[in-house]
């Protein structure tokens, strides 16, 4: 068998040359969104600088029936909150609301960290909306969302009945002889602890819809069939999208869409059954 070139395959930015135009135009898409929706800008879910929620609502309506989460992602190390605010535009226009969490990177902070983070920032949406909550998020965002999905919140925890991580990285072990670990400082068996594939499935009858773009990387593709097979044979609804002609960077585009097929189906996810 040929060894996997681990470094390529997870090297999104070499695979993806045209991806300073994609990022800023990020940057300039989120910051126009934000001049013309009804928000609450940097809620506090926690002590930290980057403990901060973007809360965007429907229709100039602040209340919440319905709420989806995206969680921004950057390899755990890089970008914040403020470039992602449009993916907020599909949802609010189908009338379900959008927070945006930020969190501390890496190596400020190991990934067991940004995790707990996520789980706190979670606890707040929950206690201030009580109402369920369908995480989607953006490759390290969709590990997170796999490991809140995953989370044993308890009988008086938040209720996340479902996940769209899209690009997500649900085994973290390949990482390990990478670039990237520079930062996050991972071994063998902290990179097992923190790989939501290794952990007990998410209960019977939740949801974990996962996307990945059909021109990445064979280990971004086979990351999320992997966990689509193994979550679903433990009784998890889930599926498996892989469109065409997208790529790492592009393939976050349809949720500020509110025709798309991505939106559609967060859309869903945060429609309690």
């Amino acid at each position: 068998m040929t060894a996997i070139d681990y470094e390529a395959e997870y090297n999104n930015r070499a695979l993806v040359p045209e991806h300073p135009a994609i990022i800023e135009g990020w940057a300039r898409d989120a910051a126009a969104f934000r001049d013309g929706v009804t928000m609450e800008a940097d809620f506090a879910y926690g002590p930290r600088p980057r403990n901060r929620i973007d809360l965007f609502f429907p229709a100039g309506d602040a209340r919440v029936e319905r709420l989806a989460v995206f969680i921004h992602g950057g390899y755990w190390q890089g970008l914040d909150k403020s470039f992602f605010s449009h993916m907020a535009a599909g949802c609010i226009a189908r009338g379900v609301a959008m927070a945006v969490p930020g969190y501390t990177l890496c190596p400020e902070v190991t990934i067991a960290d940004i995790v707990e983070e996520m789980r706190q920032a979670t606890r707040v949406l929950w206690d201030r909306f009580r109402v369920p909550l369908a995480i989607s998020g953006h490759s390290a965002g969709g590990h997170l969302s796999a490991a809140l999905l995953a989370t044993e919140w308890g009988a008086n925890g938040p209720v996340v009945p479902s996940a769209q991580p899209i690009s997500g990285l649900f085994e973290l072990e390949p990482l390990v002889p990478t670039s990237l670990n520079a930062a996050l400082k991972l071994d063998a068996a902290e990179a097992a602890r923190q790989s939501p594939a290794f952990w007990p499935a998410p209960p019977a009858g939740t949801h974990l819809h996962a996307w990945v773009g059909g021109a990445e990387s064979s280990e971004f593709l086979r990351q999320s069939r992997d966990i689509v097979d193994k979550w679903g044979a433990a009784g998890v609804e889930t599926r498996y999208h892989a469109p065409d002609g997208l790529n790492h960077f592009t393939v976050i585009a349809p949720l500020a869409d509110p025709d798309s097929a991505m939106t559609a189906d967060l859309v869903d996810l945060a429609t309690p059954k």
